[in-house]
């Protein structure tokens, strides 16, 4: 296996809790060798075999070593980057990126206090695990505390903890830079396959002069 090195305000009512929970059905990654881990929690899992993904990596086994924060914790700010911004196609690992930038974060104590409140709120309004509740449940919960401290930090990380990153990449289907390689004319300029293909007049091909 291979390990990625990688308060509360008013929040949401805890009522309505006899509804059923269901399951939760750059590139900064370097990958280093299992070492003893010493760390607050640890969050595992592994890339679909043959996927995309996989490819980038030199394992499909991954784990992610948490200094400040817990597995739960860890666990609950999945679900919580998943709610806010859900993509099928993008693997735990990817989101997983999202708690370990977070966890970085709350090797400042305010922080790491936001953190605890924020993920202990959601976990009480849930009453039990937020993690587990239902998607539908899940949302509602985020809804009541859009514009909190709390949300607001989760949501501002999950721009670039998400999205910068080559698995992302891949997933999205940007090339990364193409500056120093000459710009995209000739690499991906007109490569759209999620639109329709325009018109020849309004699209002809690139100038190479």
């Amino acid at each position: 296996m291979r390990i990625i090195p990688i308060g509360f305000a008013q929040g949401p009512a805890a009522h309505a809790c006899g509804e059923d929970s269901g399951e939760v059905p750059k590139l900064d990654l370097p990958l280093a060798r299992r070492e003893f881990l010493k760390g607050s929690g640890v969050l595992m899992g592994t890339l679909a075999a043959g996927s995309l993904q996989a490819s980038l990596a030199p394992s499909t086994a991954w784990a992610l070593e948490l200094k400040t924060l817990s597995s739960a914790d860890g666990q609950t700010l999945i679900a919580l980057g998943r709610t806010l911004y859900p993509h099928k196609q993008l693997p735990d690992a990817v989101y997983a990126l999202l708690v370990k930038d977070l966890d970085a974060k709350a090797a400042d104590p305010a922080t790491a206090q936001l953190l605890h409140d924020g993920i202990a709120g959601l976990d009480k309004a849930a009453c039990g695990s937020f993690a587990k509740a239902a998607p539908a449940r899940r949302l509602k919960l985020v809804k009541a505390i859009e514009g909190q401290p709390f949300f607001n930090t989760v949501r501002g990380q999950c721009v670039t903890s998400l999205y910068d990153n080559d698995m992302a990449f891949a997933v999205f289907g940007y090339p990364g830079s193409a500056w120093e390689k000459g710009g995209y004319i000739t690499r991906g300029f007109q490569d759209l396959s999620w639109l329709p293909a325009p018109p020849a007049e309004a699209s002809p091909p690139p100038y190479l002069g």
